[in-house]
């Protein structure tokens, strides 16, 4: 396509969203006796959201911006006027506004992050075309099956939740509140789009994470590293996770370096310690254990949970895989995830049952870098 065709598709993308705000505000202006500023908002919202997925991040932009102007001049008192009288009518002016960026710009982010899966799964179609055929499309159609259940099973549960908080604090503002909400419930609810975003953007990150460290495009730095700091710079940023337990640190003195990605294996620890933290009760222990072993070092975190199955604990390294009864969040990508980047650094994991068959133990078996 050349440059005047490419500028015509961005003017009709652009104007395409306008148009759409500006029909469904003729639209409501005139059923303005029938609806709400409630029913008004959450159209427009619709609008701004479909803009961002079909059209990108600035259409969607621009039409929320146009949809917060239509909004307030033809349906905020008084109408037809730029000023806004009452503050509770100012107060969903506002709530409308910031609700309509936000979605716009997460709408348009996962469209982002879809092209992406998209590019990356491209990538796995190449490194397929080295094996048989039928073995490619085989290991094609099960990553697709356990994508597809990931998606619609966890994925939809914090997109639930943000639905529901932006539903509810529309339903407590403007002249026509079905639901009161004091600061405090308000700022509750705000908290909970904040952490579900952040929970949505953890599951989207760790599926693209997995799928290059399978596309072979995970760039490794390899340098000689000392194991007791990366273990101090994973358990740093594990203060939070670990403050309802003990943790306990048996990591052998003058231990010999490694020859690994520091960031990467202490990422893999972190995880472990998180896991950790996650499945077993408060107030139990946590011990990290780091001694050297022939040509290499063991670094092992055990903690005194239930424990995983002896059937389970190879399982439990593949994709999307949770153990039965598993409510926690996230996709089941987390020790696939560890295995991947292990297995970069030349090294091995493995899971066992802690001491006295109580808990687990994850223990990662690492080279010794050569001076």
């Amino acid at each position: 396509m050349n440059q005047t065709g490419v500028l015509n598709s961005k003017l009709l993308r652009f104007g395409i969203s306008v148009a759409a705000v500006l029909l469904s505000t003729v639209g409501l202006a005139t059923l303005a006796e029938h609806v709400n500023l409630i029913t008004v908002s959450l159209t427009l919202l619709l609008i701004v959201l479909a803009s961002a997925t079909f059209f990108g991040r600035n259409p969607a932009l621009l039409a929320s911006f146009v949809a917060m102007l239509c909004f307030n001049y033809f349906f905020i008192p008084p109408i037809h006027t730029w000023t806004i009288s009452d503050p509770q009518n100012l107060v969903a002016w506002a709530a409308f506004t910031i609700t309509a960026l936000v979605a716009g710009e997460l709408s348009a982010y996962a469209r982002r992050r879809a092209r992406e899966a998209e590019l990356l799964y491209e990538e796995l179609q190449k490194a397929f075309r080295s094996a048989t055929e039928a073995e490619a499309l085989k290991q094609s159609e099960k990553l697709k099956s356990a994508l597809l259940d990931a998606v619609t099973h966890d994925l939809r549960t914090p997109l639930t939740s943000i639905k529901a908080s932006v539903t509810t604090l529309l339903d407590s503002e403007g002249g026509h509140r079905t639901i009161e909400l004091n600061s405090e419930g308000r700022a509750e609810f705000l908290a909970i789009i904040n952490e579900e975003t952040d929970r949505l953007n953890g599951f989207i990150e760790g599926m693209v994470q997995l799928a290059r460290i399978e596309a072979g495009s995970v760039n490794t730095t390899e340098t000689l590293s000392n194991v007791e700091e990366i273990i101090t710079i994973a358990l740093e940023r594990a203060e939070a996770v670990v403050s309802k337990h003990h943790l306990t640190l048996n990591i052998q003195r003058e231990l010999p370096l490694i020859r690994v990605d520091a960031r990467a294996i202490a990422e893999v620890i972190y995880n472990l310690v998180e896991n950790a933290a996650k499945y077993s009760p408060p107030d139990t222990t946590i011990t990290i254990t780091a001694a050297s072993h022939g040509n290499a070092v063991l670094i092992s975190v055990m903690d005194e949970g239930k424990g995983i199955p002896a059937d389970m604990r190879e399982k439990v390294f593949e994709k999307f895989v949770r153990l039965d009864g598993d409510r926690t969040d996230g996709l089941g990508l987390g020790l696939a995830i560890a295995r991947g980047i292990v297995e970069t650094q030349h090294g091995t994991i493995e899971i066992k049952s802690g001491e006295n068959e109580i808990g687990t133990k994850v223990t990662l078996t690492l080279p010794i870098g050569e001076g």
